[in-house]
């Protein structure tokens, strides 16, 4: 029985720490830009981040038409690989694949640029930073 009671307190402390990793990271954003032969636009940001003391990063998306991507400081702490889901307030979605380098480059204010899927025959150009 204390090795069931053990067992729980483990997962309890690995829940707690996954959660506060979150909870950090819950502020970057990340802003993406679609291509098309319009200008490109600025990037609405989900929750009203962009950046700031939040530690989030917005990215700009080419010709842009409602997409927005969000990358969070928990997210940035964590320095995994991630995969945003673009769509916000556009008519389909898009998908952003950021490898774990990247997601670092990006923590680092440095340069980033990655293509999205292509949906409705057309992709997107997401820069960061």
């Amino acid at each position: 029985m204390s090795n069931s009671l053990e067992q729980s307190r483990l997962f309890s402390r690995r829940e707690f720490t996954l959660e506060s990793v979150l909870a950090m990271l819950a502020g970057v954003v990340i802003t993406v830009g679609g291509c098309s032969d319009s200008p490109s636009s600025p990037t609405p940001t989900p929750g009203g981040g962009g950046g700031g003391s939040t530690g989030d990063v917005t990215g700009d998306i080419s010709a842009n038409h409602g997409h927005a991507a969000t990358v969070t400081a928990a997210q940035i702490t964590a320095a995994g690989a991630v995969s945003l889901n673009i769509m916000f307030q556009a008519t389909h979605p898009h998908t952003v694949a950021l490898t774990a380098s990247q997601v670092q480059q990006i923590g680092a204010r440095q340069r980033v640029s990655v293509t999205s899927t292509t949906e409705e025959a057309h992709s997107h150009t997401v820069t960061f930073n």
